[in-house]
């Protein structure tokens, strides 16, 4: 029954944020949905159906996976470069490696779940070699003694995402607490990332704004909570359906670097939060070489270049302590 309640929070999660509504725009269609970002080599007869049978955030054939990647899904848009440039070095690897970009908080139950996920039909049972995510869920999984010691490798902050042209000008974080704004927002029982939004909204505009955003607006239904906030927010963006969420900063600079109608309103210093993102090798990872070399790559010129182009900061290369 344990083991039934965690697949289930976990088959939710994906099941939501891959029913996506089918009243999207021809341009809202992820361009991601073609397969062209799967590292396999051997990759078959193409077949996917948008809304329908697409499942953008696992890339690659895990069956014989020599490096299995656990990644936190806003970072899925540098993976592709990144792959590329790391099998260069190991091409070994290359046609050999299996990613998911889930949120840490599903692929932290699928690790609890005996290494299994099941998207409505389908089960996929994978050992990870690298989990990914943010510094302090990383650092909670090597007290228990999931993973290795956690290094960090890039950061980032907040903004808010909205339609191009902001229609409905929004301007702060305070614009989001508005009744004629309706909001796409990362729900805190699956994504880490609501916590840090929450304390943002806290120091824009105290108590009450949070509250405002994630409660008062949740009830009346004008504020939406994703699973998948990185696939979400901008689909409902696209669509119509909401006006504005908050995301991390990359995110917008990947959707307008797409040609995506997304524009980003910047949130102040003194109000935003910065995460740091790090990778730790999980205790009992099949493949721990290409795992530690993974990593390294991560922390390498390259990687950083990679990563700085799509918003993210770099962070000096060290043992995560405190963060």
């Amino acid at each position: 029954m344990r083991y039934q309640r965690n697949m289930l929070g976990a088959v939710l999660a994906v099941a939501i944020a891959l029913g996506c509504s089918l009243s999207l725009h021809a341009q809202a269609v992820p361009p991601w949905s073609q397969g062209a970002n799967n590292p396999a080599t051997e990759k078959g007869y193409a077949f996917q159906v948008g809304d329908v049978d697409n499942i953008p955030d696992l890339h690659g054939n895990p069956a014989d996976a020599k490096l299995v990647l656990f990644i936190g899904g806003n970072q899925f848009f540098v993976l592709p470069r990144l792959i590329a440039g790391f099998v260069t070095l190991h091409p070994e690897l290359r046609g050999h490696i299996f990613y998911e970009t889930l949120p840490p908080g599903i692929l932290r139950q699928q690790i609890t779940s005996d290494n299994t996920l099941t998207l409505g039909n389908f089960t996929l049972r994978v050992q990870p070699d690298v989990m990914e995510a943010g510094a302090r869920a990383l650092q909670a999984m090597a007290r228990q003694q999931t993973v290795e010691t956690p290094v960090a490798y890039a950061t980032n902050n907040l903004a808010i995402m909205a339609r191009a042209g902001n229609p409905r000008h929004i301007r702060s974080l305070q614009d989001l607490g508005r009744a004629d704004v309706t909001l796409s927002m990362p729900n805190p029982a699956w994504e880490g990332v609501a916590r840090q939004i929450e304390a943002s909204l806290r120091k824009a505009g105290g108590d009450a704004l949070e509250r405002s955003v994630y409660q008062t607006k949740v009830q009346r239904g004008a504020t939406y909570l994703t699973h998948i906030h990185h696939r979400e927010t901008p689909m409902r963006i696209l669509a119509g359906q909401s006006d504005a969420g908050i995301t991390w900063a990359s995110e917008v600079a990947f959707q307008e670097k797409i040609g995506n109608p997304i524009t980003g309103i910047a949130i102040p210093a003194n109000q935003n939060t910065t995460a740091i993102y790090a990778a730790a090798v999980l205790r009992h990872a099949p493949h721990p070489e290409a795992a530690r070399a993974w990593i390294a790559y991560l922390q390498s010129k390259e990687a950083q270049a990679a990563y700085r182009a799509y918003g993210f900061g770099s962070y000096v290369p060290s043992a995560v302590q405190g963060h």
